[in-house]
């Protein structure tokens, strides 16, 4: 059932990076889920489909869902939901005044998303049941799309990855998107998690507890490259990104996919890849949040 008309999974291919590595036994390509749609990009219309699509067979209000000020979960939400014919309401963690939204949060309103602001510790103590008392009959997807509708979507990307890489790299922020991606590809396909936040070995826990058991192999997750915390931002990742797009013809998003590809370079330099290996990192999109 297509939801959204002006989005095509047509568009996703697989591009050439070469250079990336030194040494020529080694291929590095990259899955351009970016290019599905502009705003609904990525791994976020993976995980949205389903969502929405059992929003509106539950004939539901409208969807809520949360996110921060520069949340690109918020505002690919707001553009499927307005696409869908379905309202949206967005609980955003921080408080902004409608004259100071930020172009992400001012897209979002374009998109006809009701922006309802929360002081983070209140968002840090945010439930479902105290959110459907206060927008009944609503359909609630939790960040980032993280429930079994969001990983189910998120399996799908799977279907576009050829069976001769020997491995998949993937940037991990709620753990939807990797968890659905490893319960679908083959085992024998190593998952490779990079998650850029301090401290975010602990998603271990959340993959495990999502994997089917028979899928609970040939992975690994590593917080090694956050570069200073989730969203922090330095030079060295900014000139890296303008690099890559001279080089290649495409844009990084600055949260995700361009610290997954410097701790890919650091450990090709490593000589952690065996000779012959042939590495698909996968683009999740994200790029309105740049």
């Amino acid at each position: 059932m297509a939801i959204i008309k002006p989005l095509s999974e047509e568009a996703i291919v697989i591009q050439d990076l070469p250079a990336i590595a030194s040494d020529p036994t080694i291929q590095v390509q990259m899955l351009r889920l970016d290019a599905i749609h502009p705003i609904i990009s990525g791994n976020k219309w993976f995980k949205l489909k389903y969502n929405i699509q059992e929003a509106l067979q539950q004939d539901a209000k409208g969807i809520v869902t949360f996110g921060g000020a520069f949340s690109n979960h918020l505002i690919a939400t707001a553009a499927a939901a307005y696409y869908a014919g379905i309202s949206s309401v967005g609980i955003v963690r921080g408080i902004y005044s409608s004259d100071t939204l930020n172009p992400v949060l001012q897209q979002c309103a374009e998109y006809e998303m009701q922006l309802h602001f929360v002081s983070r510790s209140e968002y840090a103590q945010k439930n479902e049941s105290d959110v459907q008392l206060l927008f009944p009959h609503h359909f609630i997807i939790p960040e980032g799309g993280a429930n079994d509708a969001g990983r189910k979507g998120a399996g799908e990307i799977a279907a576009f990855i050829p069976a001769e890489y020997s491995h998949i790299l993937v940037s991990v922020g709620s753990a939807t998107t990797f968890i659905g991606m490893r319960n679908s590809l083959p085992v024998e396909q190593h998952l490779m998690g990079f998650a850029p936040l301090k401290g975010g070995v602990y998603l271990k826990e959340v993959i495990e507890q999502h994997l089917l058991s028979y899928q609970n192999k040939n992975w690994q997750l590593t917080d090694a490259f956050h570069f200073g915390g989730f969203g922090k931002i330095n030079p060295d990742i900014i000139c890296f990104m303008d690099d890559f797009r001279q080089r290649y013809g495409f844009e990084l998003d600055r949260v995700y996919t361009a610290k997954m590809m410097m701790g890919l370079q650091q450990k090709l330099a490593e000589g952690f890849f065996a000779k012959g290996s042939k590495i698909l990192c996968v683009h999740s999109g994200g790029l309105t949040g740049n």
